[in-house]
């Protein structure tokens, strides 16, 4: 059943995506109802394929990256449609939907199980899930961050076409740029102290300094820096835009390194 639910919803986040897509280019306000319609009822489905498959789970078993990616997608949406009951802001789903469709497509592509392995299972699940929800922060500034320096660019070319109709105001993306860092970087930083703390029962050492472990700390080293220049030194607008997307980016090299480590652990 958790396979089933989880077929039906990429389909749907996939029509919520081309939908959310052409809504770009057109002022159709109908585009919007029928996007978020989708995205709400994948999003009902997703929640059916986690619960199912929680259900469905054996025993005290470690979560799999498949889970983790799925779980990742989840988040994501749940945070639009957070934004979107509150601003109204359409057009984010235009950004988020294809991050949440290519999370939830990377998850389908890898194995739902992992082999059993020796940590204290509930801390490695206390791990996966701060780390996601640090993920999810950043992610939300990513798109903060791309959306700025599009609008940016229109302002600066006097472009106003239907995008720069429908994306929000440079100080708006600026304040949600900086409040997903804010809320996404001590749920990156408990992740890594919980995943230091499984490695330890694992394996004998808080860190053993493997890709992925490596790049989390550059990670979190990077996201620190820009923290703190958000709130002490003032790094705002295009800077910050900037360098969350690089931040993202270091992101994205880790859950490859990660997913490239499940998938070879299974094969």
């Amino acid at each position: 059943m958790a396979a089933l639910f989880f077929m039906v919803t990429m389909a749907l986040y996939f029509a919520a995506t081309v939908t959310f897509l052409a809504l770009l280019l057109r002022r159709a306000e109908a585009l919007s109802t029928v996007a978020l319609s989708l995205t709400a009822t994948g999003f009902a489905t997703h929640t059916l394929a986690l619960v199912a498959r929680m259900v469905g789970a054996t025993g005290t078993s470690p979560p799999s990256f498949h889970e983790a990616l799925s779980f990742f997608s989840w988040m994501l949406i749940l945070v639009f449609l957070a934004v979107e009951f509150r601003h109204r802001l359409h057009v984010l789903g235009s950004f988020i939907l294809p991050l949440a469709l290519v999370s939830l497509v990377s998850a389908a592509a890898l194995p739902e199980t992992v082999p059993t392995l020796q940590p204290v299972f509930r801390t490695l699940w206390v791990h996966v899930t701060l780390s996601m929800l640090g993920t999810v922060g950043f992610a939300v500034a990513f798109v903060a961050g791309v959306m700025y320096l599009i609008q940016d660019g229109l302002l600066k070319s006097k472009r106003f076409n239907v995008l720069y109709s429908k994306l929000p105001a440079l100080d708006f993306l600026d304040e949600l740029n900086q409040q997903s860092i804010v809320l996404g970087f001590p749920l990156l930083t408990l992740g890594i102290i919980t995943g230091a703390i499984s490695a330890e029962f694992a394996r004998g050492a808080y860190v053993n300094w493997n890709p992925e472990q490596t790049w989390a700390i550059v990670t979190w080293l990077f996201y620190f820096v820009v923290l703190v220049g958000r709130l002490t030194v003032g790094w705002r607008a295009k800077r910050a835009a900037y360098l969350t997307i690089i931040g993202f980016a270091c992101v994205i090299l880790t859950l490859v390194g990660v997913a490239v480590k499940s998938s070879g652990a299974v094969s």
